[in-house]
């Protein structure tokens, strides 16, 4: 009898291993107990790489509009939740002071989340600084508002999940619906404990260069252009908004690109229109989720307001194209459409 137990053990593994690839047994993980003090003992996590960009899966539906945008209600019931974290990112100087929703913490856009030496975003390890001593942590719900409907708070939205934060939301309707319903405002900047945020490779898919807009306008990559700034801006009849610096010596636009101004996505009072209103608006000039999207504007503030609608909230594969007009309409050697016939500031 013993001398049959070494086939009695192969036949009764065999029949364990056809019961669990067919199915019929659900074998559960069991997970390493940690030997005790081993979390409170744990290494810090590390710091982020800065330099090489990471080419992670985009999703490929909308994350749920009531996942990336919050109401004015929403933010008032969880002020004091300790898993929100709020950011402010507004232009006008001195507005933050003034007074803020309570427990937001000020970020200010030319210095916060761009680099002052060269022309780029913010490093990964200086946006894992800034966000840890605003309290944000790795789990943290963040969500960002701000004057000028949001344009600015929507590239903080950008920045962040650029570097992988998970949850990243914007307040429906900014400062001005906030204070147009009379919310509370705080005039104290908080006082908050230190966040574990830790920043991540940039994230590829959600950015675009010049060399990718070339492609794009050379036919070599099969994707659309949107510039999200005004007609006149477009057509080349102006070189930017009246008041505004940074300027281009060329007038007009990207071939190929289609005109959706950003202020188109939203309501009167700054909110984001519904969802069915928004694929309505886009798939008017082609752009509906079947091939990827890059937008534009001057500077890329204005054109991450509609990077967050075709990205986050209709879950399209979408681009910022940072370096926008100021950036191509400056370069040496590309193309461009000027309708107008504006050549350096004459016709």
């Amino acid at each position: 009898m013993n001398s049959h137990k070494p086939q009695l053990l192969v036949i009764v593994a065999a029949l364990i291993t056809l019961l669990i690839t067919t199915g019929c047994v659900n074998v559960q993980p069991v997970a390493a107990e940690s030997p005790a003090g081993a979390q409170a003992n744990a290494a810090p996590a590390a710091d982020p790489v800065d330099a090489p960009e990471v080419n992670a899966v985009t999703e490929a539906s909308p994350v749920g509009f009531e996942n990336v945008v919050v109401s004015t209600e929403w933010l008032a019931e969880n002020l004091d939740n300790p898993a929100v974290r709020v950011i402010e990112v507004s232009v006008i100087p001195g507005v933050y002071e003034r007074g803020h929703i309570p427990g937001a913490v000020n970020f200010v856009w030319h210095t916060d989340f761009v680099d002052t030496i060269s022309r780029d975003i913010v490093s990964a390890t200086r946006l894992q600084e800034l966000a840890r001593d605003a309290g944000i942590n790795d789990d943290s719900t963040v969500v960002l508002y701000g004057d000028n409907n949001n344009w600015f708070a929507a590239w903080g939205a950008w920045v962040f999940k650029l570097y992988g934060a998970p949850d990243v939301r914007i307040l429906d309707g900014g400062r001005a619906k906030w204070e147009a319903e009379g919310r509370e405002l705080a005039v104290a900047a908080p006082t908050v404990e230190p966040g574990d945020f830790t920043a991540s490779g940039a994230n590829a898919n959600l950015r675009a260069h010049l060399a990718d807009v070339r492609q794009i306008v050379e036919g070599d990559v099969d994707a659309a252009l949107i510039d999200i700034r005004s007609p006149a801006e477009f057509e080349g009849t102006i070189f930017a908004p009246e008041g505004f610096q940074e300027l281009a010596v060329r007038a007009g636009h990207i071939p190929t690109a289609v005109n959706v101004p950003w202020a188109q996505a939203v309501n009167e009072d700054g909110s984001f229109k519904s969802v069915e209103e928004l694929r309505e608006l886009y798939a008017s000039v082609g752009v509906d989720g079947s091939r990827p999207v890059v937008v534009y504007c001057r500077i890329g503030e204005r054109a991450s307001h509609t990077w967050f609608v075709l990205s986050q909230i209709l879950g399209y594969d979408a681009k910022l194209y940072d370096g926008s007009w100021t950036e191509w309409g400056n370069t040496v050697g590309v193309p461009i459409e000027n309708p107008a016939g504006t050549i350096w500031g004459a016709q």
